[in-house]
């Protein structure tokens, strides 16, 4: 038996890719819920529970950046999961990734806190989110792969939005947690147990997004790379030697997907409460409404990349939420429930598009034998610069008293750059738009 057969566990037959998108979709849902889960309860329970003898300013200080953390260190779980992704395969890296997110998220969920054992749980719950951001470093560029590389080269676009629809389920499953927690349970309750209950779920969500991945094989284009011994020997090193500037590409082309969701479901839910009046409970409504209809509109846009291309959707979405910035913040001013949800969908749509056909903009830009490597560590190091995107606005906003304009500010900033960088990725590839199925599939 050749190593090329050897790569898939369950059967040699290639996978449906509608069976394997989903698979994947399933995968970066827990990743997404994952992290807005401990987003979202960091503030209000992870300082006063771990880091007690800081005091309030101390522990929500502490807090934070146990969230900085895990942005930090995503550039290298990109380069250990993408070696791995390159030489040993996109299926098998993902088995890894999705396993090491899932137990660490469910072990937060049984720290001991500082009440019980002192520093032990502080320090336990740095090292699993260490662990959590290690394998979110490989997570995201694994799940666009195992998705495009099973599809044929027409339909690439179209199941490389596919994965995306997991970061607005884990953002709704996570926001919709939070909310039904805090009606159902006093407060007393939730500091006391209560909060361990959704790092606990992730558990159960591990077990299906196993499963799931456990029944598809590994990629078409990977057993080729293997069957004609084209594997990299070092693809992390291949990368920068060969694409350098489509490194910056990529990299330039993802701020805006991922940027825009700490403005908006990080920075923006913070400015809304303590600068606009709005309750936080209105505010999780809001961003709920916006991912629910990002459920319809992230495969739309996908199928739409099929038809004219990934970087051009990408493009229009950065040109379009260029556009409507500066007028979004402006009406936010008027603190009405209709504007806000308003806002957070029309907010929402237009960087949804740069988001949606992201992975297909980046599956474009790199050959198969370090695409892994690239695709994680661009999409890394996009993340790890946005993870400083609430920081710096509410900077902006601090020197210049809070004036509306200055989450726009932001927002025009990264749109700018990923419209750059999407016709740049537009001069730069060539990919299958307007084929028939049997040309797509052996081109």
């Amino acid at each position: 038996m050749t190593t090329a057969q050897t790569l898939n566990a369950p059967t040699d037959r290639p996978a449906a890719p509608r069976k394997v998108a989903w698979a994947s979709m399933v995968g970066t849902s827990l990743e997404s819920f994952d992290f807005y889960v401990f987003a979202y309860f960091s503030a209000y329970f992870v300082g006063p529970l771990f880091f007690e003898p800081l005091g309030e300013i101390g522990g929500t200080a502490l807090a934070f950046l146990t969230i900085a953390i895990a942005f930090v260190v995503r550039p290298i779980g990109a380069v250990i999961f993408g070696y791995m992704g390159d030489r040993l395969g996109r299926r098998t890296t993902l088995l890894w990734t999705i396993a090491i997110m899932g137990i660490s998220t469910g072990l937060i969920g049984a720290l001991p806190t500082y009440a019980q054992a002192g520093w032990l749980g502080a320090v336990l719950l740095i090292v699993l989110r260490v662990a959590q951001g290690l394998s979110l470093g490989g997570e995201w560029g694994g799940s666009i792969l195992i998705a495009t590389e099973h599809a044929s080269p027409v339909k690439r676009a179209f199941y490389a939005a596919i994965p995306q629809i997991g970061s607005p389920v884990g953002s709704i499953l996570s926001a919709g947690l939070f909310i039904v927690m805090t009606v159902a349970l006093p407060a007393e309750e939730l500091a006391a147990w209560g909060w361990r209950i959704p790092f606990l779920l992730a558990l159960p969500l591990l077990a299906v997004s196993l499963y799931l991945r456990l029944s598809i094989t590994e990629t078409p284009v990977f057993r080729g790379v293997v069957a004609e011994g084209r594997r990299d020997r070092t693809p992390f090193v291949t990368m920068f030697r060969e694409r350098p500037a489509a490194l910056a590409i990529a990299v330039g082309a993802a701020l805006l997907g991922i940027g825009s969701y700490s403005l908006m479901n990080t920075y923006t839910v913070n400015y809304g409460v303590t600068q606009l009046g709005f309750s936080f409970q209105d505010l999780l409504i809001a961003t709920t409404v916006g991912g629910l209809l990002q459920l319809i509109t992230i495969p739309l846009f996908g199928a739409w990349a099929t038809r004219i291309g990934s970087a051009r959707v990408v493009a229009w979405g950065a040109l379009g939420t260029l556009l409507i910035a500066f007028p979004m913040y402006f009406l936010l001013q008027f603190a009405t429930f209709p504007i806000l949800v308003a806002t957070m969908i029309v907010g929402g749509i237009l960087p949804t598009m740069a988001w949606a056909a992201l992975g297909g903009l980046m599956n474009d830009l790199f050959p198969d034998r370090f695409r892994y490597s690239a695709l994680s560590f661009a999409y890394a190091l996009a993340a790890t610069v946005s993870g400083f995107v609430p920081i710096i606005t509410l900077q902006l906003g601090t020197a210049t008293d809070f004036a509306w304009w200055h989450p726009g500010v932001i927002l025009v900033v990264m749109s700018a750059v990923t419209l750059v960088a999407a016709l740049a990725a537009g001069r730069r590839t060539t990919p299958a738009v307007g084929l028939s199925p049997e040309a797509g599939a052996a081109a």
